[in-house]
């Protein structure tokens, strides 16, 4: 005997996986964001999994996340582990820099992809590398975006969180409910957060407004406006020898005059008003040298390069910087810290013994600096990662103590080598002024090449002694001018000096 059994109607959605990825940037919430989602499909009666790559070389790790889901059914799926190239329904990413990752990867088609992007800017490693501007273009980005999605929705998902109180992947979460690349309700949505139980009131809001933004296209919100630094402050004493510094300034020539007070200011700020008077000195005796004819040009770019130079950055400033309650202010308003958080924060030192003996009186340091052995010791004592948690009495004072050694300054090895470095780069910077004027603008340009402390610092001395010394294989042409600008801005172009090491061929090949 044959028996029939009834057949069930099969549901039309049954084999058809959604696959979901969301590529975020360590903080960010990725994980947050992706519990979300699998939380929400399961309590609208899907089967999902969720799984996640963990990567190290961008910033403090990026991650992919992904997600596959499918309407439960008594068939069991098959799940992927990670996406795969032209295969992705909804690409989630909570940086620009990572739109611009997963269309290079080929996780945004336009068939098929809805890309949900965040605007904002979190600076990749190799960004920061970059010895001059290396920040990414983002407008680049964008116009790929436009051309490899289906569906595209960018906006400052940041900004929209951190304005109600929350953080990006509850924006981000809104949306993809706006997008409507997933078959469920707003509810379902704004249920899983609350199923969260952390955070839900400003989660909901910030929800909202991703929401809107992916409903309404809302424009882009406004950027906050650096706030202007305070006037310099001090004793009447020293207030009075400021403003007889500013009348020295009101005395150059127009076309000097701001450079010149920003200079002042920075370098004031960095020790006192007599080593202020200093550096309006310098910058008087280069002055005395420039013409109206050029429009005080020379002038212009040594008002703003010889503050950079004798502002260098040594421990004692660093330490100082790190100590100050504006910085401060600034870490907990990008944390979005309430008077009742306590912010912890972790300062990273790695000191070579070349720092220690800087710091130490210009003959002794001269002299330890000379003896390979000391060095060594030195090398042994303190090169080690040091963390130092200044939220904490001990650390803070350290670092308080150290940043407070201005009056000493003066007399450390570190300062005797500023002076002659920056004595002799003005020599040479100013000796072809007389035959061309433009070619000593670019030399005095070349000081941009030397900045921040330690291996950062030795790189660009190393840079900026190429650049220099490559002015006499340029005398007597008339490009001599534009070849220093391409030198210096190859060497801009990366650590190792690759870019810098190819334009002087270039430059020895029409010698």
């Amino acid at each position: 005997m044959n028996m029939v059994l009834p057949q069930k109607t099969p549901d039309a959605r049954v084999g058809q996986i959604i696959k979901l990825a969301v590529m975020a940037v360590g903080g960010q919430g990725g994980g947050v964001l992706t519990g979300w989602i699998e939380g929400l499909a399961r309590a609208q009666g899907y089967a999902c999994q969720a799984t996640s790559v963990a990567g190290v070389a961008q910033r403090t790790g990026s991650t992919i996340y992904y997600v596959e889901m499918t309407p439960a059914s008594d068939q069991t799926p098959v799940f992927a582990l990670a996406p795969s190239g032209g295969d992705v329904d909804v690409l989630i990413a909570a940086e620009m820099m990572e739109v611009g990752r997963a269309i290079m990867r080929g996780f945004v088609t336009p068939d098929r992809t809805v890309l949900i992007g965040s605007t904002h800017r979190a600076l990749a490693v190799s960004e920061k590398m970059t010895p001059g501007d290396g920040i990414a273009d983002a407008d680049e980005v964008r116009a790929a975006a436009e051309i490899a999605a289906q569906q595209l929705i960018l906006a400052d998902m940041e900004t929209l969180a951190v304005g109600q109180g929350s953080v990006i992947s509850a924006s981000l979460f809104g949306a993809l409910a706006g997008s409507g690349a997933l078959p469920f309700p707003r509810e379902a949505f704004e249920d899983a957060i609350r199923a969260g139980g952390k955070g839900v009131a400003p989660s909901l809001k910030a929800f909202a407004a991703g929401f809107e933004a992916a409903q309404s296209g809302a424009p882009e919100p406004e950027k906050k406006t650096r706030t202007p630094q305070p006037a310099l402050q001090g004793p009447k004493g020293e207030m009075r020898k400021w403003d007889a510094l500013l009348a020295r300034v009101t005395a150059m020539p127009g076309p000097v005059q701001q450079m010149a007070q920003a200079g002042l200011t920075k370098v004031v700020d960095f020790q006192d008003c007599t080593y202020g008077g200093v550096y309006l000195d310098r910058l008087d005796a280069v002055i005395a040298r420039d013409t109206a004819a050029h429009e005080w040009l020379l002038s212009a770019v040594a008002a703003k390069y010889i503050a950079n130079a004798m502002a260098y950055d040594d421990i004692i400033r660093v330490a100082d910087l790190k100590t100050r309650q504006p910085r401060m202010d600034r870490i907990r308003d990008e944390m979005g810290a309430q008077d009742a958080n306590l912010v912890e924060l972790t300062e990273f030192f790695h000191p070579r013994a070349e720092e220690i003996a800087s710091l130490m009186p210009a003959k002794m340091g001269a002299k330890w600096e000379a003896n390979p052995k000391r060095m060594a010791l030195l090398d042994r004592l303190f090169n080690k990662g040091r963390r130092l948690r200044t939220h904490r009495l001990r650390s803070f004072l350290m670092l308080h103590v150290l940043g407070g050694l201005k009056g000493y300054r003066l007399r450390t090895r570190r300062h005797e080598v500023e002076v002659a470095h920056l004595e002799a780069w003005l020599a040479h910077s100013l000796k072809p002024l007389d035959r061309d004027y433009m070619l000593a603008v670019e030399l005095l340009k070349n000081r941009r090449l030397v900045k921040g402390y330690s291996d950062t610092h030795a790189r660009g001395l190393t840079k900026f002694a190429t650049v220099m010394h490559a002015a006499h294989l340029l005398e007597g042409r008339k490009d001599a001018a534009e070849w220093m600008n391409r030198l210096r801005e190859a060497a801009l172009q990366d650590p190792e000096g690759k870019a810098l090491a190819g334009a002087i061929e270039t430059v020895r090949s029409f010698v």
